[in-house]
């Protein structure tokens, strides 16, 4: 039976990058490197030599394969070595707007945790009977915790240690952070009690801020209001689901908490993975 088209060429192709322009023609391995590098994902238009029309490259059979046994491929943001620009970023993130699901950050908390339990609950144990015999630490503690649940959020190498970090990493921030942040909420709980929610709500990933994007306290506290300020009372309901959990765990005979903690913190930083997640911003020198 005649080929309808050369053997040979049907092994190279064409394909649609994704910022729209045309690439190739490329050898069918160059193609098959390029879909286990995530550099082609399944819905790819590639045009076979000797073809005209173009079709995922899912549908053709000699990918099949490829699709079946690679895994998708998992971003994680970049390991940040430099403060960003705390103003840059958010503007940046103030245009492209966010959405916050507290729904999904629940049962995306819920997860984590069962599936890393005695790690992230016995930190959390940890770090809270710390806290409760020494609390002018609570800065670097807490910032600490918040970089181990960050790096398991994001699938990467994470153990007991990482939750101590906020004293080598940044302990002068963090210990400032805190502070500052409490003794002004004081304030503003004696001035009024609304102040006082105000600031507790858009301070809400200050003390993340800190430890993942290497800013000093204030630039941190000032990006995070500025940004919690677009979706605060979606931000409000989320700790509020914070306080209502942290209840459940004391009426179940009070050990109950040492669970519902680590979900409550793993809850709020994926909220802020949702909201913080673009790309760094690099400070200028």
């Amino acid at each position: 039976m005649p080929c309808p088209y050369d053997v040979l060429e049907v092994f190279m192709y064409k394909l649609i990058g994704a910022d729209g322009r045309e690439y190739g023609p490329v050898s069918l391995e160059q193609l098959r490197q390029w879909i286990t590098e995530g550099r082609v994902n399944a819905a790819t238009k590639v045009q076979p030599a000797g073809r005209t029309e173009w079709q995922p490259v899912s549908t053709l059979p000699e990918f099949a394969s490829v699709f079946v046994a690679a895994p998708p491929p998992v971003t994680t943001p970049p390991l940040v070595t430099a403060p960003v620009n705390a103003e840059a970023l958010a503007a940046e993130i103030l245009t492209r707007d966010y959405q916050l699901r507290i729904g999904d950050c629940l049962s995306r908390g819920w997860e984590l945790v069962k599936n890393n339990f005695w790690l992230l609950v016995g930190a959390e144990f940890v770090i809270g009977l710390i806290i409760g015999a020494v609390g002018i630490v609570t800065g670097p503690l807490c910032g600490g915790a918040n970089y181990l649940f960050l790096k398991r959020i994001r699938n990467q190498p994470a153990q007991f240690s990482d939750c101590f970090a906020g004293f080598t990493l940044a302990f002068l921030p963090l210990f400032l952070g805190f502070l500052v942040m409490y003794v002004l909420g004081v304030i503003a709980f004696f001035c009024c009690v609304i102040p006082c929610i105000y600031l507790v709500v858009s301070w809400s990933f200050a003390l993340p801020l800190i430890i993942d994007k290497k800013l000093e306290f204030w630039p941190a506290m000032e990006l995070s209001r500025k940004v919690v300020g677009q979706h605060w009372w979606k931000v409000f309901g989320l700790l509020l689901v914070n306080v209502l959990l942290t209840c459940l765990g004391f009426l179940l005979c009070c050990v109950g908490v040492f669970v519902t903690a680590p979900i409550s913190r793993a809850m709020t930083l994926y909220a802020y993975e949702d909201i913080f997640s673009s790309q760094p911003v690099e400070t200028k020198s």
